[in-house]
């Protein structure tokens, strides 16, 4: 009787009801009744029930058969389409959304089809929203990237404000698109590459051209504490993590590590879990057991930090990658990644800070479709719904993430 309460209910919200309705009669008391009297009615030759098509029914002839004893169900005759896939010109080519085999390997040798983070299923329960504030902490972002600035995070104060003044009174003057503390100032124009690409897999806009990012809409924070180069210090990410608590992004992207453990960056990212942010971070790209040898600040033990493998697409551990049985959380597509880079330009790049942004992305999509899902429920959804697989298993304390389970909690 659910599906009969359901038809019900969506005529009595609307005041709309459907022409069309497939009814279900009960077997043991169809012969009392008369479909043809309704008008048009056609048995449907199915073999798990009595079920008939009723057309141009009427408000009050739909009453009587919803209350008519001998009604299993009624419901409207649904139409339904084809999901069409994004039409961002290059998503072909996005095999960590959507894995064909023949977009996820090399001329020599096919990927797997369907080794991906089911990006497309996720879609059809939520694409994102602007009101998820992600932060990459990184080499910069282009946020006049064509595919980007749709989606960058603006601060309205500083933008509508005073040049030269600190109009949101946070500190930094004219942070309008975020900061940069590797050369601090307030233009976190990415010149590497790197953070314009980790961006892309979040949140590149589906717009019809490019690439479409795990989250069609979202806010993106960017924070430059790495040089063009590629370099930073820990006095730069201790700034940057703190810039993007105090902004209140709701998940941090880190693709980047090295260095023995700190008390201050443990720190920091603890007062960032005070706050109750979820600090994504790659596993690293040595080839080596976490386990064994801590790589930070994938490494913490702090329960917000989700430590992040990457995968090929075959579904095998990357060579490249640091593995760790009781450390990497889960692991997500970082081989062979398209995404945006500076310029407008889009390439290729490979490794667990490609795989970083994927689970990132993943975040933002389970805070847009459940907002008050905590640090601790969404890193223990990620690795409760992720693919376990046996060609990982070894390396992960999971599996590899996927998007559509994590977002309907199905293990």
């Amino acid at each position: 009787m659910k599906r009969l309460a359901l038809a019900a209910a969506l005529l009595g919200t609307t005041g709309l009801y459907a022409n069309d309705y497939i009814v279900k009669v009960k077997s043991n008391l169809k012969h009392q009744i008369n479909l043809s009297s309704y008008g048009s009615s056609k048995a449907l030759d199915l073999s798990f029930g009595d079920f008939y098509l009723l057309k141009n029914i009427n408000k009050s002839q739909f009453s009587e058969l919803q209350n008519n004893s001998s009604i299993e169900y009624i419901e409207p005759n649904y139409k339904y389409s084809k999901f069409d896939l994004p039409k961002d010109a290059d998503f072909e080519k996005q095999w960590g959304l959507n894995n064909t085999g023949k977009n996820s390997g090399s001329w020599w040798e096919r990927g797997t089809a369907g080794v991906d983070i089911s990006a497309l299923e996720a879609w059809k329960i939520t694409k994102g929203s602007k009101d998820i504030k992600i932060a990459v902490i990184d080499t910069g972002v282009d946020y006049t990237h064509k595919d980007l600035k749709d989606n960058i995070m603006i601060n309205e104060l500083e933008l509508n404000g005073t040049e030269g003044i600190d109009d949101d009174g946070n500190g930094y003057i004219d942070d309008i698109y975020g900061y940069d503390f590797a050369n601090n100032d307030a233009d976190p124009m990415d010149g590497h590459g790197h953070g314009t690409h980790c961006a892309g897999v979040i949140g590149a806009s589906h717009n019809g051209f490019g690439i479409a990012g795990v989250n069609a809409k979202v806010s993106i924070l960017p924070v430059q504490f790495l040089t063009a180069k590629g370099g930073g210090t820990l006095e730069g990410a201790l700034k940057a993590i703190q810039y993007a608590t105090d902004r209140g992004v709701n998940v941090m992207s880190n693709s980047w590590g090295g260095g023995g453990r700190s008390q201050a960056l443990f720190d920091a990212i603890e007062a960032a879990r005070d706050k109750g942010i979820s600090f994504i971070a790659a596993a690293g790209n040595s080839n080596s057991d976490n386990d064994s040898k801590a790589t930070y600040p994938a490494n913490y033990k702090l329960d917000n930090v989700i430590s992040v493998g990457a995968l090929d697409g075959k579904g095998k551990r990357a060579s490249f990658s640091n593995y760790g049985k009781k450390t990497v959380h889960v692991f997500a597509p970082g081989v062979g990644i398209y995404s945006t880079v500076a310029g407008d330009q889009y390439k290729k790049m490979s490794g667990t800070s490609m795989a970083c942004p994927h689970v990132a992305g993943v975040a933002g999509l389970l805070l847009a479709s459940e907002p008050n899902l905590t640090y601790a429920e969404i890193k223990d959804r990620l690795m409760n719904t992720s693919i376990i697989s046996t060609e990982i298993s070894n390396f992960t304390m999971s599996g590899y993430v996927d998007a559509q389970k994590a977002l309907t909690n199905k293990r």
